[in-house]
């Protein structure tokens, strides 16, 4: 540089630091006091969101007959598996009410990926308004659900419709909740939420069986109705879009970036989650059944084991978001999900697989440990991002944590329609009479095994991660 512009330059720096204004403190004071207010307003938004989100969780999860997501009903959809088999309310094969559930899950799992993918950038500004747009579908389809007479109406009304609407409710929520909280807290809230989900799964079973046993089964669901449009409406106006991804009319959004599917990691989660979920939905619809078939329960006594099924996931869903978000204890996303695969499968064939009639004390152990760790499966979904988005940082790719997120639901999907249907061969596999020895001996074993097994491998991203290892000490 020659010597006259270096000169210029020192003299430029001195003059702009001559003409910077004196220190004011009470300027200071007031930028203190307006960051200070700007904080304090974006924690109060977050906890909204995050109160929004875990109330959406009952009209999701806890409607009575379709089984997804409003909160309650879905995972209470075994209540009504019992009462449809028993009571008969509807022409058709009682058998065949299992398939509304399997409809309901996989329609609005499967719709998951493409919903995430509209409204992560493209239809962002839109959120609240389809979301609310679930919610009335969602009504309609259980003001319906009333005058259905046969098993094939339920499916179209709650199989399909409430499914969307549900579907419509949780996609573009879940994405807001996911940017309200940074990488530091997402896993953590995600399971807040999930313990939520099991809030509601554990309440709404006796809420179901005590309004089908005094209002029967159409009454039931005009309940639910008011139930489900009340605090749907309520919650979706506490979950806003984030500011940072509402892209105005004037400006186009960024495309999506695909390069994570190049990657390996991704499959490895994707393929332990469909596994996974072939088996979890098994015990939630059919646990009823089998402990007033084989272990002679009462119907109040078979509605406790599905609360006793729900209740351990309030807590395990947060603690294994906590260790998700490696809080105290560094753990990676293979080792979280192994954690709760592995247990769970032990527990499906030690303490369902062993349950003979009259032993309740197993079928509750199995009911609080099965529902403790694969309760606390999805929670381990933030980690996941965590670490697919730390090898995008490594590669210097772009990522969106939203899309995935919706993939990853996607999957779930796959898992649940695959289980479902595979439930009805399974039972009529197994053996003619509903008592045994064991529960391996049932009409229910092979369900048993098969919820075994899939929770097992729901956990073998651990032997993938393992292989790698040994290639590096090798």
């Amino acid at each position: 540089m020659p010597e006259t512009e270096d000169i210029a330059l020192r003299e430029s720096r001195l003059s702009d630091v001559g003409d910077q204004s004196p220190h004011d403190p009470e300027q200071d004071a007031i930028n203190l006091d307006h960051d200070d207010s700007r904080q304090g307003e974006s924690s109060r938004k977050r906890a909204c969101v995050l109160v929004g989100s875990a109330i959406l969780q009952l009209p999701i999860w806890g409607r009575s007959i379709p089984l997804t997501l409003f909160p309650g009903f879905a995972m209470s959809y075994g209540v009504f598996q019992e009462y449809y088999t028993t009571h008969h309310p509807l022409h058709g094969s009682p058998s065949l009410t299992g398939i509304i559930g399997t409809t309901s899950n996989g329609v609005m799992y499967l719709s998951m990926p493409l919903l995430f993918y509209l409204f992560t950038k493209r239809l962002a500004r839109y959120r609240q308004t389809a979301a609310l747009a679930g919610a009335l579908l969602t009504s309609l389809s259980f003001l319906l659900s009333p005058f259905s007479t046969t098993v094939w109406h339920l499916v179209a009304t709650q199989g399909v419709l409430a499914a969307l609407g549900c579907a419509l409710i949780y996609s573009p929520t879940t994405l807001s909740l996911g940017e309200w909280y940074t990488i530091k807290n997402r896993a953590v809230a995600y399971g807040v939420v999930f313990s939520a989900k099991n809030i509601v799964g554990s309440a709404c079973p006796f809420l179901f069986r005590g309004l089908l046993d005094h209002f029967g089964f159409r009454t039931t669901l005009r309940i639910w109705t008011a139930i489900a449009a009340a605090t749907s409406i309520l919650a979706i106006f506490l979950v806003p879009t984030h500011p940072s991804v509402v892209v105005s009319r004037t400006h186009h959004a960024r495309k999506m970036p695909w390069t994570f599917l190049r990657h390996q990691t991704f499959y490895i989660y994707a393929v332990a989650i469909v596994l996974q979920s072939c088996g979890y939905g098994i015990p939630q619809t059919y646990l009823n059944e089998y402990a007033h078939d084989v272990t002679l329960l009462s119907q109040t006594s078979a509605t406790l084991l599905l609360t006793l099924f729900n209740a351990p996931g309030i807590i395990s869903s947060s603690f294994f978001g906590y260790l998700s978000d490696k809080k105290r204890f560094s753990l990676s996303a293979t080792t979280v999900t192994a954690i709760s695969a592995g247990s769970s499968a032990l527990s499906a064939f030690l303490f369902w697989g062993l349950t003979s009639q009259g032993s309740l004390a197993l079928l509750v152990l199995f009911s609080i440990t099965f529902g403790f760790f694969a309760g606390g499966y999805s929670a381990t979904w933030g980690g996941i991002l965590n670490e697919l988005e730390r090898e995008a940082a490594q590669s210097n790719e772009a990522i969106d944590s939203g899309m995935i997120y919706g993939l990853l639901n996607g999957a779930r999907g796959i898992g649940y329609v695959s289980g479902g249907l595979a439930g009805l061969p399974l039972l009529k596999a197994g053996a003619k009479s509903a008592i045994g020895n064991f529960g391996y001996g049932t009409t229910y074993g092979p369900l048993i095994i098969f919820t075994g097994l899939s929770s097992v491998f729901g956990g073998w991203g651990v032997l993938w991660k393992l292989k790698r290892v040994l290639r590096l000490v090798g």
